[in-house]
């Protein structure tokens, strides 16, 4: 049995600004969202060989992340999330696992608040 791995790349509070929400305001005026990747690999290999091309070029994982949170919109950020982790694990066959988490900070709930937000965990099916 394959051990999981405890290796882990971590791309935190990437801030883009998209229209994502259930009230009618909220696809037309863009507010910010924050979010974090972590993404569960072996690093090992890379980090011995110091070879870009054996680990997860982060450079890439941020333009997906940017692409799907900028180019779409969705009415839950539960949504955004399963859309990140799904492109994620799809296109980076050394993952393992991804965590996403999204804050919206801006959301309006009538009253203070930092943020909602949410966090995923999915697993590369076997």
């Amino acid at each position: 049995m394959d051990p999981a791995p405890v290796d882990r790349i971590v791309l935190a509070n990437m801030t883009f600004q998209a229209r994502h929400g259930v009230e009618p305001r909220e696809k037309l005026v863009a507010q910010r969202f924050e979010v974090d990747v972590e993404l569960h690999a072996d690093l090992q290999p890379s980090g011995l060989e110091d070879d870009l091309t054996r680990t997860v070029d982060y450079v890439g994982v941020y333009a997906k992340v940017r692409q799907i949170v900028e180019s779409t919109t969705y009415n839950l950020i539960e949504a955004l999330a399963e859309a990140i982790a799904h492109e994620l694990l799809g296109e980076h066959e050394r993952l393992r696992e991804v965590v996403v988490r999204i804050r919206k900070p801006e959301v309006q709930l009538g009253g203070p608040l930092d943020f909602a937000s949410v966090e995923i965990r999915r697993r590369r099916s076997p």
